[in-house]
């Protein structure tokens, strides 16, 4: 069966976490190419404020609040965008928190909220949408994941792990969503220049602009396929990185970070 790449006039785009950032990126990229896009987060004044920026674009951005960690809140935001713009063709479920860490014990209130957003948030999103596209049986879904879950780094425990799990989500459901005719994709983004990362308190390596963070993201949505990946030699390092024997890994690992690579300032 032949998976489908949506376009602006099948539907409606979804995109999650879309108040700042990468979200807030992809959805004026998105109405940049004529897609009618609607927002989604906690905080509905910032949404309004980037529907405003998009006024004049090819496409429109509207705004609906609600909470990826509240199961009814996406099903009642997904319930919303259909029945008043039409079908959700494309969904972006980039909704993610990346926590200030520190070495030493685990933090386990930080594992847990972290977990609650990076991955069950991406969880309720998934399972709120493919209600809607199963019996259409066409839609495509991408998910907001990172290089980071490729393999682990000292000091991101939390974040880390919770972009692993979504990865491997996305791999799993992957089977179920190819025999209902729905493309799911996985984005992992390396170094973007966000809200988030300017926290980071160390060099980041290959950082790349939002904007053109957000033009690979919706390229790759036009072009298909499973992993949309960049910058491509920072994944081709850390895709190099996942073959190499633990005692290797563990060293090379050390010398390059010296044990600090995901701290960030207060």
């Amino acid at each position: 069966m032949a998976l489908p790449r949506m376009r602006p006039q099948d539907g409606v785009a979804w995109i999650t976490g879309a108040s700042s950032g990468i979200g807030e990126a992809v959805a004026l990229e998105l109405a940049r190419r004529g897609w009618t896009v609607a927002i989604t987060a906690r905080r509905l004044e910032q949404l309004e404020g980037i529907a405003r920026a998009a006024e004049g674009l090819a496409g429109r951005i509207v705004a609906h609040a609600g909470d990826v960690t509240d199961i009814s809140s996406m099903q009642a935001v997904v319930d919303g965008i259909e029945r008043v713009h039409g079908p959700i063709a494309l969904a972006f479920l980039n909704a993610g928190v990346a926590p200030g860490t520190r070495g030493g014990a685990l933090d386990i209130e930080t594992l847990e909220r972290t977990f609650a957003v990076n991955l069950f948030g991406v969880a309720r999103g998934l399972a709120a949408v493919l209600e809607r596209m199963k019996p259409r049986k066409q839609g495509q879904i991408a998910v907001n994941a990172s290089i980071a879950g490729y393999r682990g780094i000292p000091n991101a425990a939390a974040y880390g792990s919770s972009k692993a799990a979504a990865i491997h989500l996305c791999e799993s459901m992957k089977f179920e969503c190819d025999g209902l005719g729905i493309r799911l994709q996985v984005v992992n983004p390396g170094f973007v220049d966000t809200p988030l990362t300017r926290r980071n308190a160390f060099p980041m390596p290959f950082l790349m602009a939002g904007d053109e963070a957000a033009r690979r993201i919706v390229d790759g949505f036009e072009r298909g396929g499973f992993v949309i990946s960049f910058p491509r030699r920072l994944d081709w390092l850390m895709t190099a990185a996942r073959l190499l024997p633990y005692p290797v890994y563990f060293w090379l690992i050390a010398r390059a970070t010296r044990g600090r690579p995901y701290e960030k300032r207060d």
